[in-house]
């Protein structure tokens, strides 16, 4: 058998591990990234260089929003607050 070397997670199994990890039970949120920009000059050699545009990702966070897309998830349906009931002798 195969050793499992990859795994791949649509957006919304990333913002529903985020939170759960944050523990959110409330709201809807969103797959949020920050992208940074660089510039340099980039070719096979020195004659063949080109203006080259370089786009890190910074951060991948949460936002919440106010309705659902196929971006976010409603954190009360993927971790719902626990209900702690009435302690018992």
């Amino acid at each position: 058998m195969a050793e499992i070397s990859k795994y791949s997670f649509s957006y919304r199994e990333v913002v529903e591990a985020l939170v759960k990890h944050q523990g959110l039970s409330e709201g809807i949120w969103s797959l949020d990234i920050n992208f940074g920009i660089q510039a340099t000059n980039f070719g096979a050699n020195e004659t063949d260089l080109k203006p080259t545009a370089i786009i890190p990702v910074l951060a991948i966070g949460l936002t919440k929003q106010v309705k659902e897309t196929n971006l976010t998830v409603d954190a009360s349906k993927v971790n719902p607050a626990r209900k702690i009931g009435p302690k018992h002798n």
